[in-house]
């Protein structure tokens, strides 16, 4: 392709995956890192990719992070001791996007210490899970400079059928919490809509039918009660104790700007009573059971 890139990637995991390997197959030269080296290079094998090493990292012209969370972004970006992250040996000029559900006032801090360095920084988090990454659909909140922005945009259209620029550093990570925190909302109102539905004497997908036929259709109505619930497989690629963290960064924003979100609050605390009972892999849509359970 004539608009090839060198690419870093770094976090090959259920969304990192197909998303680098969509970057990949798009023609881009990409270099791989990953906490299970060997998955790294194992997938750098199947994608003729590289991988991105104190020798490699000069080369790269744009650095994407897909990771768990702040904390891990900055450590690896930024270093645990001075000098010891990507950042301090990116070429000048070179553009740090990170993709992870990251706290968007430490990512604003981010863009900053990435300026002093000479380095740009977009912050892009995504929505959509599994199946929109493996088809490249997913929807991309890109907060930072709009002409970095266009700097790399096919690169991020790549991944995403829409990439919408949302404002300044930050912007992108606190509109991604903002939306999680909406759809969770949403979830829990939809469970227990179908499990009060249920003991009146309502079938739940008969309740389902309902929901998407009038006004309280819902991302969770259409798409996850009768292929994720109601099926039982519980698989639709997203923990729900990632959702969990981003009600509580969405909860921690609101606090941050002084808006009381009273909803949100109680949101976050059902969640992370639900997450105490769960386990690191269990899918958010298993809200279904556990709310029954908690119902009991």
């Amino acid at each position: 392709m004539n608009d090839a890139r060198r690419i870093g990637f770094v976090g090959l995991g259920m969304m990192g995956a197909p998303m680098a390997e969509r970057l990949a197959r798009a023609g881009h030269s990409l270099y791989l890192s990953d906490a299970a080296a060997d998955r790294a290079a194992s997938l750098a094998d199947q994608w003729g990719a590289k991988l991105l090493d104190d020798q490699t990292i000069g080369d790269i012209e744009i650095l994407i992070t897909m990771l768990p969370n702040s904390a891990v972004v900055e450590a690896v970006v930024l270093g645990e001791v001075a000098g010891s992250g990507w950042a301090d040996r990116l070429p000048q000029g070179a553009t740090v996007i990170d993709m992870s559900s990251s706290e968007p006032i430490r990512s604003r801090a981010l863009g900053d210490a990435l300026q002093q360095r000479g380095v740009k920084y977009l912050d892009a988090p995504v929505s959509g899970g599994v199946k929109r990454a493996i088809e490249g659909s997913l929807a991309i909140l890109v907060g930072g400079e709009a002409t970095v922005l266009e700097e790399h945009r096919t690169v991020l259209e790549t991944l995403g059928a829409t990439v919408l620029h949302i404002g300044d550093a930050g912007a992108g990570h606190a509109a991604k919490a903002l939306n999680n925190y909406v759809s969770a909302a949403g979830l829990v109102a939809t469970v227990e809509a179908l499990r009060t539905a249920e003991r009146f004497g309502i079938d739940p997908s008969v309740m389902t039918d309902v929901l998407n036929a009038s006004s309280g259709r819902s991302n969770t109505s259409d798409n996850k009660v009768k292929q994720f619930m109601l099926s039982g497989t519980y698989a639709s690629g997203f923990a729900l104790q990632l959702m969990t963290k981003d009600l509580k960064i969405a909860r921690s924003l609101a606090e941050t700007v002084g808006y009381p979100m009273t909803l949100g609050r109680l949101c976050a605390d059902i969640w992370e009573e639900a997450t105490q009972r769960s386990s690191p892999t269990t899918d958010h849509t298993e809200m279904y059971l556990l709310l029954a359970a908690n119902d009991e």
